[in-house]
Order: structure tokens, then sequence, then C-alpha cells
């Protein structure tokens, strides 16, 4: 909306400074064309910061699965030793203290 209000402000610009009917409605027309260019290019920067911030989450949702595990399975390796405080991840009991 920024891009399409200052290319806006930009053809009145163009067209009050042109001297003749013909010029004024070419600078309008160029200037509608590189607002509508802008809004382009915007979008698409846009999408771009979109599917970097999808892959960067979607890294740090495995990255947590790959932590969740680990600790799962240390967790199991303690409570099946019988460490005190640890917690069995299948019955979500802990192991008393002694």
């Amino acid at each position: 909306m920024r891009l399409q209000t200052i290319s806006l402000a930009a053809a009145l610009a163009l067209g009050a400074a042109a001297c003749t009917p013909a010029e004024q409605q070419e600078a309008e027309a160029n200037a509608e064309v590189a607002g509508d260019r802008a809004g382009e290019v915007a979008a698409e920067a846009g999408e771009v910061i979109e599917s970097g911030a999808m892959k960067a989450a979607r890294a740090v949702e495995e990255g947590a699965g790959n932590v969740a595990d680990h600790l799962e399975d240390n967790q199991a390796e303690a409570a099946a030793e019988g460490r005190p405080g640890a917690v069995d991840p299948d019955t979500e009991e802990r192991v008393p203290a002694e």
C-alpha cells in the first residue's frame, strides 16, 4: 500500500511538471506502471521471506523433535534402571526417591 501511495504521489508530481496534456498522460502512465511493478516486487519479496521462515520453522521443529527423542530415550533408560526422579515415558510414572 505504501509503495502504491508513493507511486501515486510520484505520478501526480510528474504530471504536474509535464507541459502538455500528452506529456502529463505519458508521465501518469509511466508512474502507474512503475507503481504496479513495485507492488509485484514487494509481493515477491514477501513470498521469499515467508518461504525462508517456513524452512527455518521446519528445521527448528525437526531439531526439537530430535532433542525430545533423545531426552525420552534417556528418561526411559533412567527409569528402567530405577534412578530416582526419572519418568518412564510410556507410563508417565516417576521413579520415587529412596
